[in-house]
């Protein structure tokens, strides 16, 4: 139970591992039909599905096939804890279509996993790369997280270099944040903790220069892939596209209409059974709603945004930010530049 994560979540209980599944699935055959065109990638993460056993994984997946071709997907990622999984069950994650594992290392100094409450240890990492390697597994991302209390400079280079090593074809590099209902949150609250603007700006760069010199594209702010080794399905949340959300808090975006499911997974399971659905809530974005989004999205990639989406006033404002050089117009777009791209949020700000 992460005590940085302000996600839904739970620990293992009295609730049925295989009727999670089959809720899962019914949703799935009732929600996706209603969505028009085909899905293009899959992803199941939000949470550990590697701790899934191997007959509920197969369980899951065969579920799915009925309602999607697994195989005609651009990409099936899987989010993985490296404690979770085997040999075997990396082989059966291929088998079953994944074509992506997504590992949650964050770390690789043993105090630091402590800190974040990660059960694996720096040995188990390094070994969950090697298996999904020898299971064939076509592409790997390594998460990271930077500013982790207690965390050097020094020790941030040195996580650095030993992912590099391990040549993953993604990189995520996550700057810690303080979310609110969170442990971490309580701890800064109360003076144990200090988030440091100046800190984070400085680990932020150096992993911008270390990952580019190592021949990774620096893409979105967070996210670093070899060449033709972008996420697929995160470039569609960055581009705006509709996705669709299955499972307890799982939320969706779809003809502008965003809803999200009722965060509990007791109440998913009956609901789904019930009515065939678990939706909590819903809205319509309206217009305005969709150019702010695309604006604070598209910021963080490399493309950057179309100058239509921006008032006569934020354009400007653009102008000046980029006499400053911290972004870069042409014609038709505005990117964001060195410094910029770790002023991410507060440069969207002013543009919107």
């Amino acid at each position: 139970m992460c005590p940085y994560c302000s996600f839904y979540k739970h620990t293992p209980g009295a609730t049925s591992i295989g009727g999670f599944i089959d809720a899962l699935v019914a949703e799935a055959r009732r929600r996706l039909p209603q969505c028009g065109a085909p899905p293009r990638t899959l992803y199941l993460g939000g949470g550990t599905p590697s701790m899934l056993s191997a007959g509920h994984l197969r369980r899951l997946f065969d579920g799915l096939g009925g309602v999607l071709d697994v195989a005609a997907l651009d990409e099936v990622t899987l989010e993985a804890n490296p404690a979770t999984f085997d040999a075997g069950k990396a082989r059966l994650f291929r088998e079953l279509g994944v074509t992506r594992v997504s590992l949650g290392i964050q770390a690789f100094a043993p105090e630091l996993l402590a800190t974040l409450g990660r059960e694996h240890t720096v040995a188990q990492a390094v070994e969950a790369v090697a298996i999904l390697r020898q299971a064939g597994m076509a592409a790997v991302n390594i998460d990271l997280m930077f500013s982790i209390p207690g965390q050097a400079r020094e020790t941030w280079q040195a996580t650095l270099e030993q992912a590099i090593a391990l040549r993953p074809e993604h990189l995520s590099a996550y700057n810690l944040t303080y979310e609110e209902d969170t442990v971490f949150f309580e701890s800064l609250r109360r003076g144990e903790m200090r988030d440091d603007e100046d800190h984070n700006a400085e680990l932020f760069h150096l992993a911008d220069a270390m990952l580019i010199d190592a021949g990774f594209e620096h893409y979105e702010t967070s996210n670093y892939a070899r060449p033709g080794q972008r996420s697929s399905h995160n470039s569609g949340y960055w581009r705006g596209e509709d996705y669709l959300g299955l499972g307890p808090s799982a939320v969706s975006t779809i003809d502008h209409v965003r809803s999200k499911n009722v965060a509990d997974t007791t109440r998913y399971i009956a609901q789904i059974h019930a009515l065939g659905h678990a939706l909590a809530e819903a809205e319509t974005l309206d217009p305005e709603a969709r150019r702010l989004e695309r604006i604070a999205l598209g910021l963080r990639t490399s493309e950057g945004i179309p100058l239509a989406l921006l008032a006569p006033e934020a354009l400007d404002r653009a102008h000046h930010l980029a006499a400053a050089g911290l972004l870069h117009l042409t014609a038709e777009r505005l990117v964001l530049i060195h410094h910029g791209r770790a002023l991410v949020d507060p440069i969207a700000a002013e543009l919107v």
